[in-house]
């Protein structure tokens, strides 16, 4: 069936769910998991056509999202070996997670991925947009949504 299950985080407790069924769904399959979190890129602020930046801010930024990624990851990855499932990690930056999970699962050679969706429905989802949405349109992998 399948052998490497790609999970997508945000940290969301909708998410958190959805990689935990993934976590046991590897267990029972014994397939192995790679969990995976988005950081968003920096982005300089413009007004009026004037842009200051100051290279410790950026610096500050990406830092720091790489920590609360590599922490929310640590705990995937704890979660995955106490359940005897073998789990990689990867910390991505990009301000499209879809392309980046489609990616990801294709370079690490998964078979499946397996994310939470937030339900959204009418006008909240065309303006949002979700990133599941978008992983299931354009994915070659097979995905499993979690509700």
């Amino acid at each position: 069936m399948f052998k490497h299950i790609l999970l997508p985080t945000d940290g969301s407790k909708l998410s958190d769910k959805a990689v935990k069924l993934g976590i046991e769904f590897a267990k029972k399959t014994q397939a192995r998991v790679t969990a995976i979190h988005v950081v968003p890129e920096f982005k300089i602020m413009a007004d009026e056509g004037i842009a200051i930046l100051n290279p410790t801010v950026k610096k500050r930024f990406e830092e720091e999202g790489r920590a609360r990624a590599q922490k929310m990851l640590d705990g995937i990855a704890a979660k995955a070996r106490a359940q005897g499932v073998r789990c990689a990690t990867v910390s991505a930056a990009s301000d499209l997670p879809y392309q980046q999970i489609i990616a990801t699962a294709k370079n690490k050679k998964c078979d499946l991925i397996m994310m939470a969706s937030h339900g959204r429905h009418g006008l909240s989802s065309l303006l949002l947009g979700s990133e599941t949405a978008k992983v299931l349109t354009h994915s070659k992998v097979p995905v499993l949504v979690v509700r």
